[in-house]
């Protein structure tokens, strides 16, 4: 069935990609979450465990950082939980709660992030030009990286 609105064709184009690159990053691979992002000005990532980055190879950077603080920690379970979405021509938008839980030390540990993600069209393929995470107020485990 095809999507009804620019908004469910945004999501269905984009979401399964998102996921499966959330996914990988978990699990101590970078590579698919970069090539979800743009690379091309402006790109910036306000990330739940580091300051600004600016640009491809600031963002790229804290991703391998992020990889490889996560490759120890196996990933259990990963649900992206869209609140608010939207699109309209070449911009997009999710709002959004990424719940994860990992196994650390033979335990599991889950945790939320907030997620604020904008969208740019470029060359006919949706790409991630910023994100927002941080832990909501009332999250009270410890981000495992």
């Amino acid at each position: 069935m095809a999507p009804t609105s620019e908004v469910e064709a945004f999501l269905d184009e984009m979401l399964p990609r998102q996921r499966e690159a959330e996914v990988a990053l978990c699990r101590g691979e970078a590579g698919a979450r970069k090539r979800t992002w743009s690379r091309h000005e402006p790109v910036t990532l306000f990330g739940a465990a580091v300051q600004l980055r600016r640009g491809p190879l600031e963002v790229d950077e804290t991703f391998r950082w992020l990889a490889d603080r996560l490759a120890g920690k196996p990933l259990r379970d990963y649900d992206l939980e869209i609140v608010a979405a939207g699109a309209s021509g070449d911009l997009a938008y999710t709002v959004a709660f990424e719940h994860k839980t990992f196994v650390v030390d033979g335990e599991p540990v889950s945790y939320t992030l907030r997620v604020t993600h904008v969208y740019r069209r470029e060359a006919g393929e949706w790409r991630i030009v910023h994100r927002h995470g941080d832990r909501p107020p009332s999250e009270s485990a410890t981000v495992p990286v």
